[in-house]
């Protein structure tokens, strides 16, 4: 049954991928048991780095004792993809390493936790922890980042930036592993300028780290604990990889959910809220219904009939060189500002004639509320902090994906093809 090290190299790349895969894809059937196996096959076999010839029985024994476990479970994990997952590597690891599949299968010794680390229980310490669960040996995780703020402009995961009116209740994220929902309201009555007043997050439960925890925040309510007044993720083992930080009393909260590498940032801008996410790729895809996953909009973006183009509407508001509503007969805002000193406004605050600057002029002439221009330069400093390509922080030019009957005529130039919107736009007030 011997070996080199480089085979046992292979080896522990193939095992250190495992456990990774399988925190990332549970088992949805709670009476598969295909996590615990994982566990002590991995507890077993992670206090190697090397496997030399002389480490080699050892570890067939760990494996024949994770292909018995896996034996045990298997009337109640069919259909689980975790599990079929495991019996294939199994089976590689198996003639990799020269295994016979008969021998001893005694139980695997549990790796002892440095001290300290004691919200992880020793027979499972990676599901707690996402990042922890990325070896050396394996790819480091890929994270993406959503914001909603203002009149609601939004940001998706791909890095598309839309303008909504989203009025009333909407998905932000709908995953295996939490739900996001925002509830949009008029900024001034009869007006079609929306803001989320509502934020709704539940996150489910999740292996022995965290019981289902549900967080909600309104206009001038935005509490430093879940809604049974809890700070984590409860009585569990992993319950600290799920966790509530106040930043500033009623204006700035985080949760950091560690056993799905995310963070979430909600603030209280005025009245009205703001939300930012990081998180990895592999935990926005983790949808068991994936027809289902354009509903939500971190993933798809808003509905095209509630797509705004308030580029279009800004150059109409510069060329009339007066402020603009979005629709007619709107009432007027608190604070009339005109388009110069919109823009000066913003400055102030954002220097950098991006998106983010081009939202909160959009916004000041709409509401009229100075509290719009500080939730534009609070998202972008969100962006800053969460987004993991700090050459994508800024975004220049509308990035809704274009229907092909929402198209710009073949051969018409760009310049005069946004003269025409405008002009159009003007016809219609």
């Amino acid at each position: 049954m011997g070996m080199g090290r480089g085979a046992g190299s292979t080896a522990l790349g193939l095992f250190q991928i495992l456990p990774v895969f399988l925190c990332i894809f549970p088992s949805v059937t709670s009476p598969c048991k295909i996590l615990k196996c994982n566990s002590e096959f991995w507890a077993a076999t992670s206090g190697s780095h090397h496997l030399g010839a002389e480490e080699a029985p050892e570890f067939c024994t760990a494996l024949r004792a994770y292909a018995h476990c896996t034996r045990r479970t298997a009337r109640t994990c069919r259909g689980d993809l975790a599990y079929h997952s495991a019996v294939h590597g199994i089976d590689d690891l198996m003639v990799q390493h020269n295994c016979s599949k008969d021998g001893p299968t005694s139980q695997p010794r549990l790796r002892t936790l440095p001290p300290g680390d004691s919200q992880e229980r020793s027979d499972s310490p990676e599901i707690c922890h996402y990042e922890k669960s990325f070896h050396k040996h394996s790819a480091a995780p890929n994270y993406t980042h959503c914001g909603l703020f203002g009149d609601p402009h939004l940001r998706t995961f791909t890095d598309t930036f839309q303008t909504c009116k989203v009025q009333g209740a909407w998905p932000l994220i709908d995953n295996n592993y939490l739900n996001v929902q925002v509830t949009n309201t008029p900024v001034l009555p009869g007006s079609s300028a929306t803001a989320t007043s509502k934020l709704t997050i539940i996150f489910k439960s999740f292996q022995e780290c965290v019981d289902q925890k549900v967080y909600q925040a309104e206009m001038d309510e935005l509490p430093a604990a879940f809604v049974d007044g809890s700070k984590n993720g409860g009585d569990k083992h992993g319950a600290n990889s799920l966790k509530i930080t106040e930043k500033v009393s009623g204006q700035h909260i985080e949760i950091q959910a560690k056993y799905i590498g995310t963070t979430i940032v909600v603030r209280q801008v005025g009245r009205y809220l703001t939300f930012a996410v990081r998180m990895p790729e592999e935990v926005v895809n983790a949808v068991e219904d994936r027809d289902s996953q354009g509903l939500y909009l971190c993933l798809r973006g808003c509905p095209l009939n509630q797509q705004i183009d308030f580029q279009t509407i800004r150059s109409a508001q510069a060329t009339e060189g007066r402020a603009r509503r979005k629709g007619p007969s709107l009432p007027a805002p608190p604070e009339a500002f005109t388009y110069e000193t919109a823009m000066a406004k913003c400055r102030e605050k954002l220097p950098v004639e991006d998106l983010y600057f081009q939202s909160c002029v959009f916004d000041l002439l709409t509401t009229g509320d100075v509290n719009f221009m500080l939730a534009a330069y609070y998202a972008f400093e969100d962006v800053k902090m969460l987004h993991s390509n700090k050459d994508k922080l800024h975004l220049y030019e509308r990035t809704r994906v274009l229907t092909p009957g929402n198209t710009a005529p073949t051969g018409t130039h760009p310049t005069l093809w946004v003269a025409l919107l405008c002009l159009c736009w003007l016809c219609l007030l």
